[in-house]
C-alpha cells in the first residue's frame, strides 16, 4: 500500500485493493473520484464511475463491459455511506445477512435487479442443503445474472440514463429528488412475495407544499392510495402510458394497535372554499397577513373564519398552527346544525331471521340468536338511543311485540304476503335499553319456538318489506339471516342454476340479478337511509347474485356460509365471530361521500357498494368498517400546478349520535415525464382497480371478456413500456421489460384470472362465484391482495423465531413463491388467502411431526377436512397455533378463516382446492406463471410488427 499523497482539506484518501490505487472521498458530500482532488475544481471532479487506468482493471467477472466496485464505494451513487439496499429490514427472519466489505457492486445490474442485495443473493435459488434452516439461508456462490441491456452504445446510453435518474447529473442534487426507474426482465426475475408488503412508491411532494411540518399531512395508504403516485399533467400523456388512473379509498377503517386515532375538531368551526367547497387542509396557503386562505383546488381566496384562531375550550386565543385540520390528512369535524336535514338518527338494527326447517335444523337460528344475545352489550349504544326489532319468517311473517320494562313478548303472525303491513303501531321497534329484558327473553326462546317446524319455503321479500316499513322513517340496518332460497311473495326466486351452462359464454347470466325487485327495493332503501346486510347459509342454491344486490346498492355487506352446520364447532365459531364483530363495529349512518380534486381532474367511474345519487355524490345509508371503494380519475385539462390534491369527504352520523364529516386528503406531485409515471405506479392499487373493473365487466358482458380485459390491459402497459422506456423500442424483444415497482403486477393479474370469481371452469357453482365477486369489489387492498395472491409458508423447517413473540407481535415465517415445486413429501405447509387456511401435510411426514401438531401417532391416523388444531404441551404445536392465530387476526375486517387439514394423498376435491391457491402452477386450462409471461410476451411483440 502506497503512502497517501498530500490532499486538500475536506478530502480523505482510501486505498482500493482491487485497483491498487487511492480513492479520494469528499467528506462533505460523500462523492468519490479516482483523480487527485488538487487537479480539479470541486465541481469538475470525475465521479467514481470514471474509468480507472486500463492496467488497474481486473478480470474474471462475468460482466466484462460493466465496471464493478467494492460495496463501500456505492455511496457515490446513492449519496450515503451505506451500501444501497432495496430490502426492508423489517421483514426480519430469513433475510440473508447484509453483504460484507469487499463484495462487488455493478451499477447497471443494481438498477435492473433491484439493488445491491438482489445482485448478491438470489432469494429463490434452490438451497444446497435442503432449505431454510435455523433462520438463515446456506451460503451460496454469487450467481451470474444475464444483463438486460444490449451491449455497446445502447448499454452505455442506458447506464447514463440510470445515473441521471439517480440524481448524478449536474444540478440534480440541489433540486427535488427525481424518481429512479429501474427496468428488469420479467422472464428472468422470480417474484418475491415480500414485495407485496412493502409500502407504495414514495410520494414526493414539492418542498413547502404544506403549511405544516407534520409527518401526517398525507393520507396513509390504508385510507387512500392512488394507482399513480405522480400525476401526469395531460390526458395525452396518461393515454400514451396506458396506465389506469384511480383511487382506492377506505374512509372508515378499523384502528389496530399502534394506529393513530383520527383527530376530531370539536369547535364546529369549519373553513370551506366558497367556490369548490373544499375543506381547509394542510395544502392551502394563508395570504393577506393570515386573514385569508387560498384554496389548493381552485385557487379561490377565502376569508379565515373569525373563531378559527380562538380556543373555545379555554375561552382564549388559540394557536392556529396546532389545529388538527392543518396538521393531519385524515380528520373528523363535528358538524354544526346546517349540515343536518334532521336530528342525527339513532342506531337501528332490525333482524330478519329465517325460521324455516332448514334454518332451524342447521343450527343457524340458535347460533344467530345466541350471538345477538351475547352482543347486546357491544352493540353501539353509548347514549341509550339504539333501537332494535326482530322479525322471523318462513312461509309467514312473525312479529314480536316487546313492551318496555317487561320480560314478556307477544308474537303476531301475518300470513298474507301480498299486502304487507305492520300489525301494531308500537312496541315492534323498541329501545334496546328500555326493553332489554324482553329482548333477552325472546332471543333465548326463538330457537325453541320453531324447533318442531317442518315448514319449507321462504318469504324473505315480504319480510324485507315489513322491516323497511318499520324503520323507513328513521333509517338504520336490516340484517337478514337466511338459510334457503326466497320463494314466496315479492322477490320470489327459482333455482336457475344449470350445470350445462357453467363454463360457457352464457354463465354470466347467472351472475346477474334474476328479479328486478332487489335493485328497485335497494334504491328505495337507499333513499330512506336503510342499509341491508345479508348473512346467507345454505347447502343448496341461494342465488347470491340476486340477493347481493341489496347490500351492493345500500352500502351493506354480504356474508356466505355454504353448507353451514352449527353442530360442527368450526362453523358455529366462524359465524359467531363474524356476526358478533359486525354487530359491535362502530359503523356510520345516513352518509354521503364526495371526492373533490384539483382543477383539471374529474372523478369519472365509481366501483363499490353504494348508490350514485348525482354525478359524483355517493349515497351510503351506512358506512361499514373496512369496506373499500375504487374511483377512476379523468384528466380534463392540462395541469400546471406542481402537485394536485384529492379530498374525500364523508358526511355521516356516528353511531354515538353526532353528525360528523370525515375528511381524507391525498396530495400527489405532477409530472410530464413518462419514466416518472411508471416508477411511481402502485401495483397493489392497480390490482385492486383491475379486480373492481373485471367484476363489473362479468355482469355487463361475459366472464371471458373480463379475463381478456385484464390481460389486454397488462399487454398494453408492457408494450408501451417496451417501446418508450427500453432500447428495444417498437421492435420485437427477447425480454419482457417492466419497472422494478411493477414486477408483481403480472402475477397479480394471473391471480385474478385464476380466482374463483373469474376463472374459466365448469365446476364452480354460481353462488360461490357471485360471493367471490362481492368480496373482490369490497375488500380493502390489505385483504384483497392475499385473496388473489395467497400466502404460502413452510412450517416444518421455519426459522426458530417464527411463531414466537417479537417486537411487533408473533413473527411469521418467510413467505414462499406460490408453486407446488416448494411442497415436500415430509413437510408441513400453510396456505392462506384471508378467507381460508390450508395446512398441507406431506405423505411422508414423520410421526413425531404429526404427534407434535395433531396429537396423533401417525400420518395414517390423520383425517383431512375442516378442523381445530389442538394446543399441545410442546413448543412446535404452540408456534404453529400462534401462526394460525396471527393469520386470523392480523388484517382488518371481520373475517375468521376456516382451517382445513389437507393430506397429500387425501380427498381429491380438497387437495385440488388447496392447490388452486398456488397460482404460479398450471391448473385446468389456466397457464403457469412462466407460460402466462410467454403468452404476454408474444402479444407484446405481436403488437410491434
Amino acid at each position: 500500500m502506497d503512502t497517501p499523497p498530500h490532499i486538500p482539506p475536506g478530502w480523505a484518501a482510501q486505498w482500493d485493493s482491487t485497483h491498487q490505487r487511492h480513492l479520494f472521498i469528499e467528506s462533505a458530500t460523500g462523492r468519490s473520484q479516482w483523480e487527485h482532488p488538487a487537479q480539479f475544481l470541486p465541481d469538475a471532479a470525475a465521479p467514481i464511475d470514471a474509468q480507472p487506468p486500463v492496467a488497474a482493471q481486473t478480470s474474471g467477472h462475468a460482466h466484462s463491459k460493466r465496471r464493478q466496485y467494492a460495496s463501500g464505494q456505492t455511496q457515490a451513487y446513492y449519496g450515503t455511506s451505506e451500501p444501497a439496499t432495496y430490502g426492508d429490514p423489517s421483514y426480519g427472519a430469513g433475510q440473508a445477512p447484509p453483504p460484507q466489505g469487499g463484495q462487488l457492486f455493478t451499477p447497471g445490474l443494481a438498477a435492473e435487479q433491484g439493488g445491491f442485495q438482489a445482485q448478491q443473493q438470489t432469494y429463490f435459488a434452490p438451497p444446497q442443503d435442503g432449505g431454510y434452516q435455523n433462520g438463515q439461508y446456506p451460503q451460496q456462490q454469487q450467481q451470474q445474472q444475464p444483463a438486460l441491456a444490449p451491449q455497446g452504445q445502447q448499454q452505455m446510453g442506458q447506464m447514463t440514463n440510470q445515473f441521471a435518474q439517480m440524481g448524478l447529473q449536474p444540478g440534480a442534487a440541489g433540486g427535488q429528488k427525481p424518481f429512479s426507474l429501474h427496468t428488469l426482465n420479467l422472464l428472468t426475475t422470480q417474484p418475491d412475495p415480500r414485495e407485496l408488503h412493502r409500502p407504495p412508491p414514495e410520494i414526493r411532494i414539492p418542498p413547502n407544499a404544506t403549511i405544516s411540518p407534520s409527518p401526517f399531512t398525507n393520507a396513509h395508504p390504508s385510507y387512500k392510495r392512488s394507482t399513480l403516485n405522480a400525476v401526469p399533467t395531460t390526458s395525452s400523456l396518461l393515454n400514451k402510458s396506458k396506465m389506469p388512473f384511480g383511487l382506492i379509498i377506505t374512509p372508515h377503517r378499523t384502528l389496530k394497535e399502534g394506529d393513530e386515532p383520527v383527530p376530531v375538531v370539536t369547535d364546529t368551526v369549519i373553513a370551506r372554499c366558497r367556490r369548490c367547497r373544499t375543506y381547509i387542509n394542510p395544502y392551502v396557503q394563508f395570504i393577506d397577513g393570515g386573514n385569508r386562505w387560498k384554496c389548493c383546488m381552485c385557487s379561490m381566496s377565502n376569508e379565515v373564519p373569525q373563531l378559527f384562531d380562538w380556543d373555545q375550550a379555554r375561552n382564549a386565543p388559540g394557536d392556529r398552527w396546532s389545529r388538527a385540520e392543518l396538521n393531519h390528512s385524515v380528520v373528523e369535524f363535528i358538524a354544526p346544525t346546517e349540515y343536518m336535514v334532521r336530528p342525527p338518527q339513532p342506531p337501528v338494527y332490525t333482524f330478519l331471521i329465517d325460521v324455516s326447517h332448514a334454518a332451524v335444523q342447521s343450527g343457524m337460528v340458535a347460533t344467530a340468536t345466541r350471538t345477538i344475545l351475547e352482543s347486546l352489550d357491544r352493540i353501539p349504544n353509548e347514549d341509550n338511543r339504539t333501537k332494535v326489532s326482530i322479525i322471523a319468517f318462513d312461509v309467514a311473517l312473525y312479529f314480536f311485540s316487546l313492551a318496555p320494562g317487561s320480560t314478556e313478548s307477544t308474537m303476531l303472525v301475518m300470513s298474507d304476503l301480498d299486502d304487507v303491513f305492520l300489525p301494531k303501531p308500537t312496541d315492534l321497534l323498541v329501545n334496546l335499553t328500555e326493553s332489554r329484558g324482553a329482548i333477552e327473553a325472546l332471543l333465548g326462546r326463538i330457537s325453541d319456538m320453531f324447533q318442531e317446524s317442518h315448514t319449507v319455503g321462504s318469504a324473505m321479500g315480504p319480510a324485507l318489506q315489513a322491516g323497511y316499513k318499520l324503520i323507513q322513517s328513521i333509517g338504520g340496518k336490516l340484517i337478514v339471516l337466511s338459510a334457503s332460497l326466497p320463494t314466496l311473495g315479492a322477490g320470489g326466486l327459482k333455482n336457475r342454476e344449470d350445470p350445462k351452462i357453467l363454463g360457457t359464454s352464457k354463465e354470466s347470466s347467472l351472475l346477474q340479478p334474476a328479479s328486478s325487485f332487489y335493485k328497485t327495493f335497494a334504491i328505495d332503501c337507499s333513499r330512506a337511509q336503510v342499509s341491508v346486510d345479508m348473512f346467507l347459509f345454505s347447502s343448496a342454491y341461494t342465488d347470491i347474485a340476486s340477493l347481493s344486490c341489496l347490500p351492493h346498492y345500500t352500502s351493506g355487506q354480504t356474508y356466505f356460509y355454504p353448507a353451514f352446520n352449527a353442530s360442527r364447532s368450526e362453523d358455529a365459531l366462524k359465524f359467531a365471530h363474524e356476526f358478533g364483530t359486525v354487530l359491535s363495529s362502530a359503523i356510520c349512518f345516513e352518509a354521503v361521500m364526495r371526492v373533490r380534486a384539483s382543477k383539471g381532474l374529474r372523478m369519472s367511474e365509481f366501483h363499490g357498494n353504494f348508490f350514485v345519487r348525482s354525478t359524483d355524490l355517493l349515497a351510503m345509508p351506512s358506512v361499514p368498517v373496512d369496506q373499500s371503494y375504487a374511483i377512476e380519475v379523468q384528466i380534463e385539462e392540462t395541469i400546471t400546478a406542481p402537485f394536485v390534491v384529492f379530498q374525500t369527504a364523508v358526511l355521516h352520523t356516528s353511531c354515538f349520535g353526532e353528525r360528523r364529516i370525515r375528511v381524507v386528503n391525498l396530495a400527489l406531485p405532477t409530472t410530464s415525464n413518462m419514466s416518472e409515471l411508471y416508477s411511481s405506479a402502485d401495483e397493489v392499487a392497480l390490482a385492486t382497480l383491475f379486480a373492481n373493473k373485471a367484476v363489473e365487466r362479468t355482469i355487463s358482458h361475459k366472464l371471458e371478456d373480463a379475463r381478456d380485459a385484464i390481460t389486454n390491459k397488462l399487454v398494453d402497459i408492457l408494450t408501451t413500456y417496451k417501446s418508450s422506456m427500453t432500447a428495444a423500442g417498437s421492435g420485437a424483444s427477447a425480454q419482457l421489460a417492466i419497472s422494478d415497482n411493477l414486477k408483481m403486477l403480472p402475477l397479480l393479474c394471473l391471480g385474478l384470472l385464476k380466482h374463483v370469481g373469474l376463472r374459466q371452469s365448469a365446476q364452480i357453482p354460481s353462488d360461490l362465484r357471485a360471493y367471490a365477486e362481492a368480496l373482490l369489489t369490497t375488500l380493502p387492498s390489505q385483504q384483497l391482495i392475499p385473496y388473489i395472491h395467497p400466502t404460502f409458508y413452510s412450517l416444518h423447517n421455519m426459522p426458530p423465531e417464527a411463531g414466537t413473540v417479537g417486537d411487533n407481535g408473533i413473527i411469521l415465517p418467510p413467505p414462499l413463491p406460490l408453486t407446488s415445486e416448494r411442497l415436500e413429501r415430509h413437510g408441513l405447509f400453510l396456505i392462506e388467502d384471508g378467507q381460508t387456511i390450508f395446512l398441507w401435510v406431506g405423505r411422508d411426514a414423520v410421526p413425531q411431526l404429526v404427534q407434535d401438531v395433531f396429537d396423533l401417532p401417525s400420518y395414517e391416523q390423520l383425517r383431512g377436512g375442516k378442523t381445530t388444531l389442538p394446543v399441545l404441551e410442546n413448543a412446535f404445536s404452540q408456534r404453529v397455533n400462534a401462526i394460525v392465530a396471527k393469520t386470523r387476526e392480523m388484517r382488518r375486517g371481520p373475517y375468521w378463516p376456516h382451517l382445513y387439514v389437507v393430506k397429500e394423498d387425501g380427498e381429491a376435491p380438497l387437495r385440488l382446492w388447496a392447490l388452486s391457491s398456488l397460482i404460479m402452477d398450471r391448473a385446468e386450462q389456466m397457464p403457469s406463471y412462466q407460460q402466462y409471461l410467454g403468452q404476454v410476451k408474444d402479444k407484446v411483440n405481436g403488437s410491434s410488427y
